[in-house]
This record gives C-alpha cells, structure tokens and sequence, in this order.
C-alpha cells in the first residue's frame, strides 16, 4: 500500500483494514495481549514507566507504588513523571527538579532492602522547544529519559479537534503531523527511550481502527529505522491494553518490524497513573519483547545503559539475570 493509505479515507464506509471501532478492538495477529486486557503483573525485574503526584494527572504517593510493588514483587521502578516545556501545558508547572530529585532519591533510600526506585522523566518533546528541552538536561541530571509525543495547545489531535481534522483525509495524511514529531524527538538524540511510539491510536481510536494502523508499516518504517540505527531504545507501553486500542503502543507487528530492521534496545513499562493500573499489561509487553527475538531491556541507571535479562519464562536470561558485567560487579551496557 502507499504512504498516503490509499485504502482508507476517513468517514468513508468503505475501509482497508477494518470498520472504524471502539475500546478493546483486537489488535492485527491475534498476538498475545489484543481484546483489551491488562492483567496486574507479578514478579518482573522492571516497570520503567510510572506516573506518581509529582505529575499534573496522577494523585498516587510514590510510597503507594512501592508498596505495591514489593507486594508483586517487581523488583525495580523508574518514577518518570511529566515535564512539559509549553507554559500553557499541564506539567509546565511541575518542573522543580529539586524536588522530584528529593521525592524520589528518599523514597528509595526508603526502600532500598526491598526495591530499586530510579529518577526518571517522561518529557513532552515538541520541535519548537527542543532547544529549551537539550539546555534543561544539560543540567539536570535524571537516572533515566523519556521522550513521548502527547497531544500538546494546538495540536489537531485533541478530541475537540480530531473528527474535523480526520474527516474526508486518507490514514497517511491523518497520522503524518503525529509521526513527524516523533521521527524528531528520535533524530534529537535527547532521550534514552522513545515512549509510547504510536499513541495517536489513542485519539484517533473511534476513526481508525488499529487494524488499518497495521495494514500501513510504511508509516512506522522511517521512525523504526532511525531508532535502530540510533540506539535509542524502543518502548513497549502496556496501557493501550486498558485504553481504547486493546493493544500495546506499539502493537507486536511493530516491535518484531523493529527487530527485523536491526532495532536492539527494547523496554517495558505499564505508564500507570493510578494504583489499579500499576503494572497492568505489563507481563504481555514483556511476552512480546520475547516473541521479538530480544532476551534483555534496555535501562539506565544514570550512567551507562545496561541490559536487564528476562525472566526465564519468558524465554530469557533466567530471574534477575543481568547479561554482562563491569569492573565492580556493575551491569554491560544494553543493546549489544
């Protein structure tokens, strides 16, 4: 098929890859974690993403996830709360670094004989602030980056917008300013994974089906290849599971794309905002990363990233297998 999905127009009855659909559609392939499901996981190495009250919307204590996740046993946590750069924006104003770096650095002193807590940030990239984004982390320093694409003021996405963007345009000129910006925020080099790849499924959800999202790979190609060749590590975000979608952002056809273009680097994380939602979904992101042909994530623990083994039933490199070592029992660096 063309870049432009020539096969679908929105609005239009007549659809390549599917009527438009609603919450829990299956994803394309009947791979594991389509229909809408999100089980809480139990005894994983890592959830790399997660939202606490140091976020405009989450009202979760980080005391609360790490009880919880001692209680799963999930071993390690990244607390990545939002930071956005447009002054309009929601988590503009949750930028005080001293205090998410006390937070969290507590916490895990807190915690420390029962679970790792890292300081992470998911980051809100936009082309226009990506000057502004490079001088803040030239200067503060996070264990862990992520990049994500979110539907910032003005963006043609946003539900008040999106029908009367979409109506009457093929699936390629629908999604193209959504994919644009995230093929830059990987080209910026700024951040050690790129979130939730293709989370315009989300808005687009009761338009598009994700069928017809997987019936256009030639969308995804570009932003998959520069991630394989960049290194920067590719997200697989389990809260489309209890979203819209019914699938992972990306979906299982992504991510073994992904690999077939040389992509290394994967990691999992359940981007929970409420308790309910820790961990959920994130045993099958973990399942797809194995079906993928990859036995390690990659994560960064604030100085080299290192490679952190799969549970053995998944394939991988056995319980708390870390592949590799350094000078003084640290961790290889991933993606090898």
């Amino acid at each position: 098929m063309s870049g432009t999905g020539e096969g679908f127009v929105v609005g239009q009855q007549t659809a390549a890859g599917g009527r438009p659909g609603g919450a829990g559609q299956p994803g394309a392939g009947g791979r594991p974690g389509a229909g809408g499901r999100a089980e809480p996981a139990r005894d994983l190495p890592l959830d790399a993403h997660l939202h606490t009250d140091l976020s405009p919307d989450s009202a979760v204590p980080i005391e609360v996830y790490a009880a919880e996740a001692v209680r799963r046993g999930i071993r390690e946590l990244a607390v990545t709360d939002h930071l956005d750069f447009d002054p309009a924006a929601p988590a503009f104003a949750y930028a005080d670094f001293s205090r998410r770096e006390r937070v969290v650095r507590e916490a895990a002193e807190h915690w420390a004989d029962r679970l790792a807590i890292r300081l992470g940030v998911e980051i809100t990239y936009e082309r226009a602030r990506e000057d502004e984004i490079r001088a803040y982390l030239q200067v503060h320093a996070y264990d862990y980056v992520i990049g994500s694409v979110h539907t910032m003021h003005g963006s043609p996405y946003t539900p008040a917008r999106v029908a009367a963007f979409a109506d009457g345009k093929r699936f390629g000129e629908v999604v193209a300013p959504y994919f644009e910006e995230v093929t830059a925020a990987v080209r910026s080099g700024l951040f050690d994974t790129l979130g939730h790849l293709d989370y315009v499924k989300k808005y687009l959800a009761r338009l598009i089906p994700p069928a017809t999202f997987a019936a256009h790979p030639e969308v995804y190609e570009p932003v998959l290849g520069l991630l394989a060749e960049s290194g920067t590590a590719l997200e697989i975000n389990s809260s489309g599971l209890r979203q819209a979608p019914g699938e992972t952002y990306p979906a299982a056809w992504a991510v073994d794309r992904y690999r077939a273009l040389g992509g290394r680097a994967v990691v999992a994380g359940s981007d929970a905002h409420r308790v309910e939602w820790f961990a959920a979904g994130l045993e099958t992101a973990y399942c797809l990363a194995a079906e993928a042909g990859f036995e390690r994530l990659a994560f960064r623990r604030g100085a080299d990233r290192i490679a952190i083994g799969l549970p053995a039933r998944f394939g991988g490199l056995g319980r708390g297998a870390e592949d590799g070592r350094r000078g003084g029992g640290g961790e290889a660096r991933a993606g090898a």
